[in-house]
């Protein structure tokens, strides 16, 4: 009897198994659509870099090369300045990244733990930062790194970054900070550890999975920046970054386009590798919060 019922109950399952098949592939189909739609973009500039510049701009383009080429990387590598350039860049991402990671945490904990007034007020006014267009803050934007003595420099560059960045990791920290049982810090509390002991040795590892994730999206928005490095970086071209270095492939006759299309590859590939290194980072972080 136990085997016939268990054998009974493993033919229902395989037949529920199966009516649910077609649904699912359908869903797998669509993802994998989906997936080809967002991916192409990027494959035909990664061919479009390895492109001979008769390919490049022939009038009847092919999804690929039978005879690759490295002629237009060594166009962006040769440019001068170029390593200059990204070193700016690598410097204004890793500032805002660092910076608005400690702020954001400081003060998501503070308006998740702590109770005084207008803190409601103040989360709504993190919120509303969010919904102005960047747009219609460049020119204010402008006028206040001129008064503050900051045009041409790289902090007119992260200042601004920096302060578009807390306001969607203060929000996304908030969750992740309200989420710690305040339980856990009474009882830190009560085997003798302080405030400034369980913040960074116990809230800060239980947390850490939302500092990755908005680390990168302040990562990606001041590495892929284009509009503040043209609006404030005015005369001292030492100060540029690297979106700014693509606008030598624009020419008045004829564009580069091998040339922007490597440089745009270039630039993809530090993100691509943080990307890489922060997905294990976070499933590290992850494992130590459930620890």
């Amino acid at each position: 009897m136990g085997s016939g019922t268990a054998s009974a109950s493993a033919t229902a399952s395989a037949l529920a198994a199966w009516r649910r098949r077609p649904g699912r592939l359908v869903a797998e189909g669509v993802a994998v659509l989906v997936a080809v739609v967002v991916a192409f973009p990027l494959y035909w500039m990664v061919l479009s870099a390895f492109k001979p510049a008769g390919e490049v701009q022939s009038a009847h383009p092919r999804p690929w090369t039978l005879s690759p080429s490295l002629d237009s990387f060594r166009r962006v590598f040769t440019q001068e300045d170029f390593g200059r350039y990204f070193l700016n860049s690598l410097v204004v991402a890793g500032s805002v990244v660092v910076l608005s990671a400690l702020i954001a945490f400081l003060a998501a904990t503070a308006v998740t733990r702590f109770r005084f007034r207008f803190r409601t007020t103040l989360l709504i006014m993190f919120l509303v930062a969010q919904m102005v267009p960047v747009e219609a803050l460049t020119i204010p934007l402008f006028f206040l790194m001129r008064d503050m003595g900051q045009l041409n420099t790289l902090g007119s560059l992260i200042l601004p970054h920096l302060a578009f960045s807390l306001p969607f990791a203060i929000w996304m920290l908030r969750g992740f900070v309200k989420g710690v049982p305040v339980a856990l810090e009474e009882a830190a509390a009560l085997d003798g550890a302080s405030r400034t002991r369980f913040l960074w040795q116990i809230l800060f590892p239980l947390v850490f999975p939302g500092l990755v994730a908005t680390s990168v999206f302040s990562f990606i928005s001041a590495w892929n920046d284009f509009l503040f490095a043209k609006s404030f970086i005015i005369s001292d071209t030492s100060q540029s970054t690297l979106p700014m270095a693509l606008l030598v492939f624009f020419k008045p006759d004829e564009n580069d386009w091998g040339g922007i299309m490597a440089g745009s590859t270039v630039m993809t590939v530090p993100v691509l590798v943080l990307f890489v290194v922060v997905q294990r980072r976070l499933v590290l972080g992850v494992g130590g919060a459930v620890k």
